[in-house]
């Protein structure tokens, strides 16, 4: 009675809150190496989590694509049946969603989800496309759990030039969210980023710095959360990571600034000699902040704000990593979500 007193008391629940919002952990990675898609756990015992604890619903050989994972919910693109699927992998429970009218299936989709402010069993999706009455323009729909329907289309234009090749969101990244907005990589015909800002409910087309988006197909470009706040993104080429950041002067003027340059060699004290391939961007965690890098050496979070890093698992293949992060106690089987930076037990 004595413990329970405590643990049910405002006081203790708001300080339990405090210190995991400030340390969230990365529990592992959904890791699909062309084949099947594991639960790869990254904590150490006794918090390291079960591999067989998260079973994949779609079975080993079905055409699909993980779009990102969030707020203890994985999105994925069930290309077979042409839905996306919406899969709770501490419940096991899955709900499946029609892609909804005025999107160019022909062409490259991605699409975000999120828990919904201020109702933990409600989620929210936001599909992103081509339109399908003109390849030039970007378009948008949200749905919602609790209406069980897709918003009106959100549209934006494109570039367009005479190459042949339309410009497309970037399957090669998930959405990464900053603020209340979430952004994609784009490709094809014109690289640039694509925003959509869930308040506003607006899509806009940011450009890219002229000279960086010459590698992004081998994956040395990602978005993030910059230095102090915002969006961001990393880019590597080599073993120089560059990191860019956002900014607006007091006209209201947007530009990318350039901020910290970062050794990796020295950073991980790699061997260059050994080093026959260059290190490539795997993933990254939104609520830790942290980049998730393959090297020959093994897999490696890196917080380049604090230039701390962590050897986490060890690959010689650079597969695509899915990072899930939460609060989990194996042993007694009991999990926490992190819902717009609180905790909440299942």
């Amino acid at each position: 009675k004595f413990w329970r007193s405590l643990a049910s008391d405002p006081g203790f629940s708001r300080r339990f809150r405090a210190h995991h919002r400030r340390n969230p952990p990365l529990i592992g990675c959904l890791v699909y190496d062309f084949c099947q898609v594991r639960f790869q756990p990254t904590l150490e015992r006794p918090n390291r989590v079960p591999q067989s604890r998260f079973p994949f619903p779609i079975a080993a050989g079905g055409r699909f694509r993980i779009l990102g994972c969030r707020h203890g919910l994985v999105l994925i693109f069930h290309d077979s049946q042409k839905q996306l699927l919406v899969w709770d992998p501490v419940t096991r429970d899955q709900h499946s969603l029609d892609i909804p009218p005025g999107f160019n299936k022909k062409t490259l989709m991605n699409a975000a989800v999120r828990r919904a402010i201020g109702d933990f069993h409600h989620f929210q999706v936001v599909l992103v496309g081509n339109s399908d009455m003109q390849c030039t323009q970007a378009v948008a729909s949200v749905y919602s759990s609790s209406t069980r329907v897709w918003d009106k289309l959100i549209s934006t234009p494109l570039p367009s030039e005479n190459s042949g090749a339309p410009t497309m969101v970037y399957p090669g990244m998930p959405a990464v969210m900053v603020g209340d907005s979430f952004y994609w990589l784009l490709c094809g015909n014109s690289q640039g980023i694509l925003e959509f800002d869930l308040d506003k409910q607006s899509l806009a087309l940011i450009p890219m710095p002229m000279g960086n988006t010459a590698d992004m197909r081998d994956g040395n470009i990602w978005v993030m959360l910059a230095e102090g706040g915002g969006l961001g993104f990393v880019f590597l080429r080599g073993f120089l990571v560059q990191l860019w950041k956002r900014r607006t002067s007091c006209k209201g003027v947007a530009s990318w600034l350039l901020g910290r340059t970062v050794e990796l060699d020295k950073l991980l004290s790699l061997n260059l000699e050994k080093q026959i391939e260059c290190p490539r961007i795997l993933g990254f965690a939104e609520v830790n902040n942290v980049v998730l890098l393959w090297t020959l050496t093994g897999i490696f979070t890196v917080q380049f704000e604090l230039l701390h890093f962590k050897k986490v698992l060890e690959s010689k293949h650079w597969y695509s990593y899915y990072p899930f992060e939460g609060v989990y106690t194996a042993g007694m089987n009991y999990f926490l979500k992190m819902q717009h930076g609180v905790y909440l037990p299942i």
